[in-house]
């Protein structure tokens, strides 16, 4: 089992930046591709990123596709995503987690919170206008 805890998060104005580190903790982290999602108030939890366990295959939803980067540092057992050009729209509760396996369980183009686990408790994001 892994266990997972998100930091970085803060608040910013447009066009800010912010980096997110979620800092893993067992035996099994560089096993397992792992995602980033976000969920704003009143809106279901969304994709953002993610990336396989040797950190050669890297996703993105369109709307942070140029702006966010997700990496990873196995020795360090922590990921990363770096969010550029914030736009108020990023505002939300970021979580990392883990898929099932080393590959990131795509359904067509995209992945879903629900093929993931060892959820963090989040942090928050706030870009202001």
């Amino acid at each position: 089992q892994v266990q997972l805890v998100e930091s970085g998060g803060g608040l910013v104005q447009t066009g800010g930046s912010l980096r997110l580190s979620c800092a893993a903790s067992g035996l099994t982290f560089s096993s397992y591709a792992m995602g980033w999602f976000r969920q704003a108030p009143g809106k279901e939890r969304e994709s953002v990123a993610a990336i396989t366990w040797r950190g050669g295959r890297l996703y993105y939803v369109d709307s942070v596709k140029g702006r966010f980067t997700i990496s990873r540092d196995n020795v360090k057992n922590t990921v990363y995503l770096q969010m550029n050009s914030l736009k108020p729209e990023d505002s939300a509760v970021y979580y990392c987690a883990a898929a099932m396996g080393p590959e990131v369980p795509l359904w067509g183009s995209t992945w879903y919170p629900r093929d993931f686990h060892s959820w963090g408790q989040g942090t928050q994001v706030t870009v202001s206008s």
